[in-house]
């Protein structure tokens, strides 16, 4: 006792230590019950998760063994040997770790000697797909390399890719070149490739692509800054096999990458290029040069070439059969004759013309010399071209089927009468929008052959037009079976009856959206008249058109399949009448804001719904939400818009 009463703190009591010196003696040995005779601090008790060894004093904790252990080298090889394509798609999804090394396989890496289960000793490049016949769309959150690894490991052996559009990237975890890389080296069957506003990717992507992808024959670039001529370089030495390249908003790119893809791409057949400001004269005058005998399709949009381009198009473009022409404005009137000059663009039949300051009367007419097998040409805001330019235009090639002006102030109804004289053979369609010199002129025209060959007639939000010059195009197209008067508030009931009472055709597809001042004294005549032939009828924004057009067209079309009544003055009348008609092949109905239809046509509606593929309800504020849970449950199989 003397010892008890004599301590002072030295080593002869456990002061807030444990007994033991090794923690899991007292974890292991220790009875879990109160311990009241002995100073312990409190303690967790050990996890015993792995296998002891009793036989010593100590027990000790034996390692592990796992293949995870292994270094990638070693893992690479043994992944490298697996006997089948699927086997390597179920690996992959052991862990991202085997993933990424599987995607770094290339085909020729795979060990091919080895035999499968069969006896087969070429398994694994049978099932290494070269087809391309799956295909691969990602978007946004969707673009990142772990998926475009898993994407290259799984279609290897079920067919292989041979489509893949990427747009856009996920910001938390944006795309790389190890995802271009894994795409190059688990696909080598891609022939389409889009790669759109990816900002983080560099040339080395793109030049794997190009080395691991052959069969490449189209890639559309678009947005993206950090890809250069050293990336174009690559694609035109490795992919022979081009055919089409859009380049969009790279600014990069410029003539190095153009000139290699004319000196090594002996397939390419259609090249756009579209907003590089890297891209010159030279570059485009060399890829017109070098590949003069096979490209057929050219856009050139927003680019700072001058008229030396347009030369070199007009001499050497002997295969070109489409041209886009797209806001070049340091591009002349010399270009444009001198392009229409070179006499080298006689196989082109398709010709488009925008925002082209140096589009003048001159310069038109050497075009229609110098391409006179144009069949479809559209001029859009050419500020000074007038109607002696297109007149001479029309004159000069005749083989015009298909015309349309776009904002081009300066033509006038003499101009648009010139054109239907000279073409009036031929001409198939023709398209006015936004041209604001047309305008209607009390003029008495001589008498002259009307065009027998125009069927299509489009007019769109052109305030000048009014009733006068409708009936000057019903004289001059009397076969017409496409009208279309959108957004023109001049023309009245009386107007287009005098477009109708000349035609001598039977209408199919009439589009009088916006013509506000037409009302059922105009549609009645051109129903009775035409309602056995017609298939698409668009009355949208006729405030003044109501139910007694509804009544007739239920009972004088019956191949009508597509009508637009929105914002029209019709009420639940002119529904019950619909469904009580003969519009066996209605399929799609539009009343959007047509605010007098309530819930009094549900049944009219649900019997028009047998063969109905589409309706539009929006804005039919007198319809209530019960209703349209009605029709959706009832109309099923029909795309209802509310």
């Amino acid at each position: 006792m003397s010892k008890v009463f004599g301590f002072t703190g030295s080593d002869d009591f456990c002061a807030g230590r444990s007994m033991y010196l090794n923690p899991k003696e007292a974890g292991l040995f220790l009875s879990l019950g109160l311990q009241e005779y002995a100073y312990l601090p409190n303690q967790k008790r050990s996890r015993i998760s792995v296998p002891f060894d009793f036989s010593g004093e100590w027990i000790e904790q034996k390692p592990e063994t796992s293949i995870e252990t292994l270094p990638d080298e070693c893992l690479f090889e043994i992944l490298r040997r697996l006997p089948a394509g699927k086997d390597r798609s179920l690996c992959a999804s052991v862990s991202k770790r085997w993933l990424m090394l599987l995607s770094n396989i290339c085909k020729d890496e795979i060990c091919s000697n080895i035999s499968t289960g069969n006896g087969n000793e070429d398994g694994d490049d049978q099932d290494f797909g070269d087809e391309g016949y799956l295909s691969r769309n990602l978007e946004g959150k969707k673009v990142t390399d772990v998926r475009l690894a898993a994407i290259a490991v799984g279609t290897a052996s079920r067919g292989g890719l041979g489509k893949l559009s990427i747009h856009g990237s996920n910001l938390d975890r944006p795309l790389t070149d190890i995802g271009l890389k894994a795409v190059a080296h688990g696909c080598p069957s891609l022939k389409i490739f889009n790669l759109w506003d990816v900002a983080t990717i560099s040339d080395e992507g793109l030049i794997e692509i190009a080395k691991g992808c052959h069969q490449l024959e189209k890639l559309d670039l678009c947005k993206l800054p950090t890809i250069s001529d050293k990336a174009l370089v690559a694609v035109a030495k490795n992919c022979l096999k081009l055919i089409e390249l859009s380049i969009d908003s790279c600014p990069n790119i410029g003539n190095e990458g153009l000139q290699a893809i004319g000196k090594w791409c002996p397939n390419i057949r259609s090249i756009t290029i579209k907003n590089c400001h890297g891209v010159g004269d030279q570059g485009i005058a060399s890829l017109i040069s070098s590949a003069s005998f096979g490209l057929t399709k050219l856009t050139l949009d927003s680019l700072v070439v001058s008229d030396f381009s347009l030369a070199a198009i007009g001499h050497y473009g002997f295969a070109v059969t489409d041209l886009v022409l797209n806001s070049l404005p340091n591009v002349t009137e010399k270009g444009f004759w001198v392009m229409g000059s070179g006499q080298g663009l006689q196989k082109l039949t398709s010709l488009t013309v925008d925002f082209c300051p140096g589009v003048t009367d001159t310069g038109l007419e050497a075009i229609g010399k110098g391409c006179p097998n144009v069949k479809n040409f559209q001029l859009h805001r050419c500020a000074f071209l007038s109607d002696n330019g297109l007149v001479s235009f029309t004159k000069a090639a005749p083989s015009i089927e298909r015309l349309q002006l776009e904002e081009c102030h300066r033509v006038t109804q003499f101009g648009l009468f010139g054109v239907l004289f000279n073409c009036g053979a031929k001409l198939k369609a023709l398209t006015l929008i936004r041209c604001y010199g047309i305008k209607d002129l009390n003029l008495e025209f001589p008498a002259v052959s009307p065009c027998k060959s125009v069927l299509s007639l489009s007019i769109r939000k052109c305030p000048g037009v009014g009733n006068s010059t409708l009936a000057v195009l019903g004289k001059l197209c009397p076969l017409l079976q496409h009208l279309e008067l959108i957004g023109l508030e001049g023309i009245t009931d009386a107007g287009f009856l005098s477009l109708l009472e000349r035609s001598k055709a039977s209408l199919s597809n009439v589009n009088l959206s916006g013509c506000i001042n037409l009302t059922d004294a105009g549609v009645l005549p051109m129903v009775k008249l035409h309602g056995s032939t017609l298939g698409v009828l668009n009355l949208n924004c006729c405030k003044k058109v109501g139910d007694t057009s509804l009544t007739a067209i239920a009972g004088n079309c019956p191949l009508l399949s597509d009508l637009d009544v929105s914002r029209c003055a019709i009420s639940d009348a002119g529904i019950a009448a619909l469904a009580r008609g003969i519009l066996l092949n209605l399929e799609v109905l539009c009343l959007a804001g047509c605010s007098l239809v309530s819930n009094k046509s549900l049944s009219a509606l649900k019997k028009l719904g047998h063969s109905l593929e589409g309706l539009n309800i929006k804005n039919c504020k007198s319809i209530s939400s019960r209703t349209v849970d009605k029709l959706v449950e009832h109309l099923w199989m029909c795309d209802i818009l509310y």
